[in-house]
């Protein structure tokens, strides 16, 4: 049986973050859920806890017990809160939901400079470029890993099938790069339980 963890996702009533919150709570682990609002109506669970915050205000306290902090957070708002959120986190481990715009293609180049990603998605993009090289610029004492999803990344089926990748795209046999909110969350929740990839991005596929 797998240790409990104790978990604190930020961003929790996002389409990851929630995802990962339920996973988490059906593994047995306990969660604190910190969202700037939460469902008044949503039943309690065991093992969760709900709290109402907006993480760009204050992070201090937030993280307080946690054996891993998950940020399911926008990278614009986190990247100026990285240095304040490392302090906080007082040595937890911090896993970040990341974005697939730094992988590689077959061709060598990154998924961000093609010519058709659209210029909607290029600040957020971007900013998970700039996340990612400032993880891989922390002290080497910070306990890191940022997961990329793959190029379609929505609401979707647990499967518990899907393979994982270093910096590479994944695509499958179609040439489809995809993964499910659901089976995300699958393969973040077994590298909370199982480390293998500390201070270092990979990514989850089909």
């Amino acid at each position: 049986m797998t240790t409990s963890v104790k978990l604190t996702v930020l961003g929790a009533t996002g389409m990851a973050g929630s995802r990962v919150v339920a996973e988490a709570l059906t593994r047995g682990h306990a969660v604190t859920a910190v969202a700037r609002s939460h469902d008044e109506q949503a039943p309690a669970r065991d093992g969760l806890r709900r709290v109402s915050a907006d993480v760009a205000t204050a992070v201090s306290g937030l993280l307080d017990g946690a054996d891993v902090v998950v940020s399911a957070l926008p990278a614009r708002t986190v990247l100026p809160l990285l240095p304040e959120l490392v302090a906080a986190a007082g040595g937890a481990r911090l896993v970040f939901v990341g974005g697939a715009g730094s992988l590689r293609l077959p061709n060598g180049e990154r998924v961000i400079d093609q010519p058709g990603f659209r210029d909607e998605w290029k600040p957020e993009a971007s900013a998970h470029v700039e996340l990612l090289d400032a993880l891989r610029a922390l002290p080497e004492g910070v306990d890191w890993t940022f997961l990329s999803p793959s190029a379609l990344f929505l609401p979707g089926e647990r499967t518990g099938t899907f393979r994982l990748g270093g910096e590479d795209l994944l695509a499958d046999a179609e040439g489809a790069s995809r993964i499910s909110g659901e089976d995300y969350a699958v393969a973040l929740l077994d590298e909370v339980e199982t480390p293998a990839h500390r201070r270092a991005r990979f990514t989850v596929g089909y």
